[in-house]
């Protein structure tokens, strides 16, 4: 299974934008989802699922569109799922491959927190942080991205 990247569009068939029941309806394809939300002091909803190796959030941070899908690799990564991004697994690749052929479209890449890469041009965030035990650069960040988000054009 792919998952494809579309900044600032959504992710396969969750799509930024969308109403809480397309969003429920659109996430179940890949599984049961749980609803949590909305949380003390904003009407943030998030829909989440499991879906093999991965954890699929749609956040509707105003709690009746989507505003963006989070998806979070788990240790016990599944080979036959892919998360690309034009082509590229951004969790097989190596993090700075995945920035530099960033950098080499002509976008902003933000690396101001090393562990939480921006690309604000398309919406994109990534999270590095991680306690797996995982390969890690000789500056000690984990090699490989642990989380993607892809959000709104207004997001940033």
């Amino acid at each position: 299974m792919d998952f494809i990247l579309d900044p600032p569009n959504g992710v396969s068939a969750l799509r930024i934008g969308m109403s809480y029941e397309q969003a429920l309806a659109a996430i179940s394809d890949w599984g049961t989802p749980s609803v949590s939300g909305p949380y003390a002091h904003t009407s943030t909803v998030k829909i989440r699922v499991d879906y093999r190796s991965m954890d699929i959030v749609a956040h509707l941070e105003g709690g009746d569109t989507v505003t963006a899908v989070e998806l979070w690799r788990f240790e016990e990564d599944s080979r036959d799922v892919r998360v690309l991004l034009e082509g590229t697994d951004v969790f097989r690749t190596p993090a700075r491959a995945v920035l530099r052929q960033q950098a080499d479209r002509g976008r902003r890449v933000d690396e101001s927190d090393p562990e939480n890469p921006v690309i604000p041009e398309v919406t994109l965030a990534f999270t590095r942080e991680t306690g797996q035990e995982t390969p890690r650069e000789l500056d000690g960040l984990p090699m490989y991205f642990t989380s993607v988000l892809v959000a709104g054009v207004d997001y940033y």
